[in-house]
């Protein structure tokens, strides 16, 4: 087998990554009839609209703030095969919910929130599971690659639901209705994640240690990253980029709309340009050997934060969208390299509440985030959305770098804590 797809190996990865590209393709799809949605409801009013996605958006990551460490207490105290499982069903009942909202015509903004706001709290639960279940599945050996592989299911899934999304919007009138259809296949789609889930063999899983309940455990979380340089480097430029940089979905729907006067169909296909360029940068990633090194993720957010700014000064709908490719690769390249460090430099009896730190720093970050820059979309108009967002990450990873990354200690610090992270794994396995 391809070195690429070495993980694929493994029985029960097969079944997740298969489970997840069906429902990752959905969940794009209702990232775009989403905010689509929210530009019906608010038409004739472009600074409604832009404000009204931030918030859409901010709440629909504010649990991912709120409560990700205690999904990460949880993710390292239970069997997180079933976690995943009603973290599935609940965000599955929620886009459900939606649909009918919509396609019933009774769906108001308010409604809009609430219900992001319930599959935010699903997917805070979900999160710290799911990336920490990835070891269990392939073990120390194949994790990198799986990694790799999960950023590609979820990019290629990138690729086809954007597209898909728009198509099926135009083709069914472009209208709330028409919104509520592609909802409903999202909702739908969660079934083939539960349905992998429940085939997989247990015997065949990595079981882990799982931590005792004692006191202070979200607290030993805290103290364990606090004393790694390299994960703090990666926890800085991550919230960087994730709070100002990331919110991609709400940047280009302004774009598309206010700025090039485009349709839903072109709307969807920035999303699915963007995809090419993470598609790429995730399957490199998923070839890389060896443990990566905080220095790409620094190199990479750089790239990513310039690549952003040019982005918000192209002068049409064409330059915008072969620009993305680009976009998107760059900020694979670093969230691949932050997810895999994090991993795999983690001792495993902390790795449910380190990731959901991450996961709270990376995703958290967007209820502050994406209302400042619907905020800023709305007062100085959609371009600032994108250069004032990659000036922020690129601000982000100069402090990260300067704090954790400079000179011969850091390096010293980085090796040693991966050494010690190795020793660590090793001996928990034993």
């Amino acid at each position: 087998m391809s070195p690429t797809f070495r993980a694929l190996h493994n029985r029960n990865y097969r079944l997740y990554a298969a489970g997840g590209v069906v429902s990752n393709t959905g969940t794009w799809m209702q990232r775009v009839a989403q905010d689509w949605l929210v530009l019906q409801l608010h038409h004739g009013s472009s600074s409604a609209a832009a404000t009204a996605l931030g918030i859409t958006t901010g709440l629909q990551f504010l649990p991912i703030l709120l409560l990700s460490p205690y999904a990460g207490l949880l993710a390292d105290r239970f069997a997180k095969n079933k976690m995943l499982q009603a973290t599935q069903a609940w965000m599955g009942l929620s886009s459900l919910l939606l649909a009918v909202l919509a396609l019933t015509g009774v769906v108001e903004p308010w409604m809009v929130f609430a219900v992001a706001f319930c599959f935010g709290i699903g997917a805070a639960f979900d999160a710290p599971a799911r990336q920490s279940f990835v070891s269990e599945m392939v073990g120390p050996d194949d994790l990198a690659n799986a990694v790799g592989l999960n950023s590609a299911s979820f990019n290629l899934a990138r690729v086809v639901g954007p597209a898909a999304s728009g198509f099926l919007i135009a083709l069914f009138g472009s209208g709330v209705a028409a919104t509520g259809w592609v909802i409903l296949l999202n909702g739908l789609s969660y079934a083939a994640v539960i349905y992998a889930l429940r085939r997989m063999r247990e015997s065949e899983l990595v079981r882990l240690e799982r931590a005792p309940r004692e006191p202070g455990m979200i607290r030993d979380g805290l103290r364990y990253v606090r004393r790694r340089a390299d994960l703090k480097l990666v926890l800085v430029a991550g919230f960087f980029a994730g709070t100002f940089g990331m919110n991609f979905q709400m940047t280009s729907a302004l774009m598309a709309t206010q700025v090039f006067h485009k349709g839903s169909g072109q709307y969807g296909l920035l999303g699915t340009t963007l995809a090419v360029g993470s598609l790429t940068g995730a399957l490199l990633g998923a070839r890389r050997e060896g443990r990566p090194r905080p220095w790409l993720v620094v190199v990479a957010g750089l790239a990513f934060g310039t690549v952003e700014i040019v982005l918000g000064l192209m002068p049409s709908y064409v330059t915008f969208a072969a620009l993305t490719p680009l976009l998107g690769f760059s900020l694979l390249t670093m969230l691949n390299a932050a997810n895999t460090t994090v991993q795999l430099s983690t001792a495993p009896q902390m790795r449910g509440r380190v990731m959901a730190l991450y996961m709270t720093l990376v995703m958290g970050g967007t209820p502050v985030g994406a209302p400042v820059v619907g905020w800023v979309g709305a007062t100085f108009g959609a371009r600032w959305t994108l250069i004032g967002g990659g000036a922020m990450s690129l601000f982000g990873v100069l402090v990260a770098y300067a704090l954790y990354g400079g000179g011969r200690q850091a390096l010293v610090r980085w090796r040693s804590a991966g050494d010690a992270a190795e020793t660590t794994d090793e001996a928990m396995a034993a």
